[in-house]
C-alpha cells in the first residue's frame, strides 16, 4: 500500500466517524426531547390523578349528605 492509498482510507473512515457522531448526536437529541416529553405527560397524568381522586371524594360527600337528608325527610314523614 502506498502513501495515498493510506490517506484515502483515513479520510474514508475519518468521514464515517464523523457520519457516526452526527447521528449520535441526533439520537441524543431525540432522546432528550423524548425524556422532557415522558416528564411532561407523567406531570399530566398525575394531575388526572388527582382530579379523579378529588372527584371522587367529593362524590362520596355529597352521596353522604343526600342520604343523610333523605333519612331526615324520612323521620319528618314517618316513614
Amino acid at each position: 500500500m502506498n502513501n495515498e492509498q493510506i490517506l484515502t482510507q483515513f479520510e474514508e473512515i475519518e468521514q464515517k466517524v464523523e457520519r457516526v457522531i452526527e447521528v449520535c448526536k441526533s439520537y441524543e437529541a431525540t432522546i432528550s426531547e423524548l425524556r422532557h416529553k415522558i416528564e411532561q405527560l407523567e406531570g399530566e397524568l398525575n394531575n388526572k390523578v388527582e382530579a379523579v381522586k378529588r372527584y371522587k371524594e367529593e362524590r362520596t360527600l355529597i352521596r353522604s349528605k343526600i342520604e343523610s337528608l333523605l333519612a331526615k325527610l324520612g323521620i319528618l314523614t314517618g316513614d
